[in-house]
C-alpha cells in the first residue's frame, strides 16, 4: 500500500535526523491536521501498523527537511501513487526543490543538477528519497559550508587549507566525525585498529548517535578520515579537519569507548575543546 510505504518512510527521515536538523510537514492547514495525525498514529503504535486501518485516499504529502544552521533548505512532494509507479513513470517522481534566501541561479543550478545525480543512484532502492536526504543532501550541506561548487575541490580539502593558514606552525590536526549510530563490531574494531597503527589518540561513541574524535599528524588524521569514510555509514558526517596544537596534551592516549553523549561531553571538557562538540548542537541537553 501506498500510504503505508509512504508514513515508513517519512517515519525513517524523521528518526535518521541529528540534532540541528527538522522534518516539518508544508501543507494547508486541513491537510496539515490530516497527516499529523497519521504520522502520530503511525509512530506511536505499539506493533506493526495495521494496513486496513489506513485510509484509501489521503491528500499529497508534502514536508520540509533542514539545518538549523544552512540557509538552504528542501521540500519534497510524494506523488500519490510512490513509491510504486516511481520506477514506471519518470512523471510520478517525488518533487524536490531547493530554498533559501540569498540563493544565486548558478548556484540553484549546481544544487538542481546534484539533486538529479543523486537520485539516479537511489532509484531502486526501498526507501529513496530518505538515502537521497540522509546520505547524500544533509551531508552535503554540512560538509560543503552549505553550499556546492564542482569546480572547488573536496570540502575537506578547502577547510584544511583555510586551517593551516590560521596555524602554519602546527603538523598536528584533530577532526570530529558524527553518524547516525555505531554499533557495528567490525567498525569499533577498525577504529581501533586504525589508532594504533596510525599512531592516533582518540575516542569513539557508539550507539545512537555515532560520534568520533581523534588528533594526531596531519598525514595520519587525513588517513584516518578517508578509512572512515570508505565504510558503508548511515548520515556520516566529517564536521571538521583541522589543525591543533598538542604540545600540552600529555594525558589522552589511545583510543576509548564512551556509551553515552555524556561521557563525550566531559571528555572534550577535560581536554578544553568541549566547545567543538555543544557548537554544533551534540550534547547540548546534557549541559542544561
Amino acid at each position: 500500500m501506498c500510504l503505508q510505504s509512504q508514513l515508513q518512510e517519512l517515519q525513517l527521515i524523521q528518526h535518521s535526523l541529528l540534532p540541528g536538523e527538522s522534518f516539518s510537514f508544508v501543507l494547508p492547514q486541513e491537510d496539515y491536521r490530516i497527516w499529523t495525525s497519521l504520522f502520530h498514529t503511525f509512530n506511536t503504535a505499539t506493533s506493526t501498523t495495521d494496513i486496513s486501518s489506513l485510509p484509501n485516499s489521503v491528500p499529497q504529502v508534502k514536508f520540509q527537511v533542514k539545518a538549523t544552521d544552512a540557509r538552504i533548505s528542501f521540500e519534497v512532494q510524494f506523488p500519490e501513487g510512490y513509491p510504486e509507479d516511481s520506477d514506471v513513470d519518470t512523471a510520478q517522481l517525488p518533487l524536490i526543490s531547493v530554498n533559501g534566501e540569498g540563493i544565486s541561479r548558478d548556484e540553484h543550478h549546481r544544487w538542481r543538477a546534484f539533486i538529479q545525480e543523486k537520485l539516479a543512484e537511489v532509484q531502486g532502492n526501498d526507501y529513496p528519497i530518505y538515502q537521497l536526504l540522509c546520505m547524500h543532501l544533509l551531508p552535503k550541506l554540512h560538509e560543503d559550508g552549505h553550499s556546492i561548487d564542482t569546480g572547488l575541490p573536496e570540502s575537506m580539502d578547502i577547510l584544511e587549507q583555510q586551517n593551516t593558514n590560521r596555524l602554519p606552525e602546527t603538523t598536528d590536526y584533530h577532526t570530529l566525525l558524527t553518524s547516525h549510530h555505531l554499533v557495528s563490531p567490525t567498525k569499533r574494531r577498525s577504529l581501533q585498529r586504525w589508532s594504533s597503527e596510525l599512531s592516533i589518540s582518540g575516542f569513539a561513541k557508539v550507539g545512537y548517535p555515532g560520534v568520533i574524535y581523534a588528533q594526531g599528524s596531519q598525514e595520519n588524521i587525513q588517513e584516518f578520515v578517508a578509512n572512515v569514510k570508505s565504510m558503508q555509514w548511515l548520515a556520516l558526517r566529517v564536521r571538521f579537519v583541522e589543525p591543533i596544537d598538542l604540545a600540552n596534551d600529555e594525558h589522552h592516549q589511545g583510543w576509548t569507548e564512551f556509551q553515552k553523549v555524556g561521557e563525550v561531553v566531559e571528555e572534550m571538557r577535560k581536554r578544553g575543546r568541549d566547545k567543538y562538540i555543544t557548537e554544533m548542537g551534540i550534547g547540548s541537553s546534557v549541559l542544561k
